[in-house]
Formats: C-alpha cells, sequence, structure tokens
C-alpha cells in the first residue's frame, strides 16, 4: 500500500457505479487511487499497469465475466486481492468467486461503511464476507451439502455463466448476445452442461438452479 493508503482497481460495467464507488471509497482517509475499467479482458493488462493493491469486481458483465477474471486474474498473481462487489446475494456467488480466488464479498445492497470496511480488511490479507451472505443453518440444512459442491465443481466459470442464463429461461441466443460469445459456442456450452450435470431439457437447469438457490421458485 503505498503510502499506508489503499490503492483500487474497480471493474464494473456501470459508469454509474463506477462513479458511485469513486465517491464512496474517495472521501475515507485510506484510500488511495482509485482507476477503473469497464469489461474483465483489460483487467490483466490494467492490473500489471496499475499494481493495485485491491481489485474490486463486479460479476455480471459482457464478455469473459467477473468469474472466469478473477480465476485468470489470480492465475497472473497469485497474490492479487480480489474483492467481489455484486448485485447476487445468493450464497452459491459467493461459493464461486471465492473457489475462482477471491479474498471477500459484499452485496451492492449493502450500506456504504460496509464495502469501506471489506476493501481495509482484505488489503489486510484477511478475508471479507459480509455478514448477511453467510448461509443460516435452516438453509443449509434444507441442502445436501454434498451434492451442493459437487455441482459447483463441475462446471467452469464460463460455464457457470452460461447455466445460470438458461436457467433464467434465456436462449441460446440470448445467452450469446448478453456475454457476448458466439452463438455456436454457448450451444457447445450447452451441451457440455447439460452432460455435466446429467439433464436433457432448460427445466431441469432451471430446478436445479432453484435448489441450489440461484433462481427463486
Amino acid at each position: 500500500m503505498s503510502q499506508n493508503r489503499i490503492s483500487v482497481l474497480l471493474v464494473d460495467d456501470h459508469e454509474v457505479v463506477r462513479a458511485g464507488f469513486r465517491i464512496l471509497l474517495s472521501s475515507q482517509p485510506f484510500i488511495g487511487d482509485i482507476r477503473d475499467v469497464n469489461r474483465g479482458e483489460l483487467v490483466a493488462q490494467e492490473y500489471e499497469r496499475l499494481q493495485p493493491d485491491v481489485v474490486v469486481m463486479d460479476l455480471s458483465m459482457p464478455g469473459i465475466g467477473g468469474l472466469e477474471t478473477i480465476r485468470r486474474l489470480c492465475k497472473q498473481d497469485p497474490a492479487a486481492v480480489v474483492l467481489v462487489y455484486s448485485i447476487h446475494d445468493e450464497s452459491i456467488y459467493v461459493e464461486r468467486a471465492l473457489q475462482a480466488g477471491a479474498r471477500g464479498y459484499v452485496s451492492k445492497n449493502s450500506a456504504a461503511e460496509v464495502l469501506a470496511e471489506a476493501v481495509m480488511t482484505v488489503a489486510e490479507g484477511k478475508q471479507y464476507i459480509e455478514q448477511q451472505l453467510l448461509p443460516e443453518a435452516d438453509d443449509v440444512r434444507q441442502l445436501d451439502i454434498e451434492q451442493y459442491r459437487q455441482v459447483l465443481d463441475l462446471l467452469s466459470p464460463r460455464e457457470f455463466d452460461v447455466f445460470c442464463r438458461l436457467a433464467r429461461g434465456m436462449t441460446a441466443h440470448e445467452a450469446a448476445a448478453d456475454l457476448c460469445l458466439g452463438y455456436k459456442t454457448v450451444a457447445n456450452y450447452n451441451t457440455q452442461i447439460k452432460s455435466k450435470l446429467r439433464v436433457n431439457t432448460a427445466a431441469e437447469l432451471a430446478n436445479i438452479a432453484v435448489v441450489l438457490g440461484i433462481i427463486k421458485p
């Protein structure tokens, strides 16, 4: 950390979010430079150039998406400190982000002070998971934990992105457009996902997503 102030690289495809983030954190005395990019594809180069103390990462972005960006960045630099700042508050996203290499996870619905605290905590080398995102005992009781983890491990970050969209009812064409991928690429992912999960229909994908809490029943 430069002069004990934390430098931050923000990765989010929404300009309004990036502007709000700057205002929110720039008022904190422990925050230094704040730079931002709008796509995961730009992170590797900017990270190498800026060497930020903390990378604050959205998950739902066009292109390679947040999970794959985290995986690539942590492969590039295992010491990279990534804090996810996402609209998704389901526990499965927290698990996927941590598996990819993130050090913390905060919901975009959280109070401003929560994000500031999270940035400081992960910069100090600790893990930070927003309290309300930790699963309650009653929620865990209804889920076969072993099956839960097996499903998580079956899918690559990109397959998980495609799976979420298909499970929510998107067609392959719509998912391809949303992820900035070719239709044939998404169709291949669709086949791979169904094979790995041993299902044949979109309805079965949706059912798995409901069980895992990705979509509401």
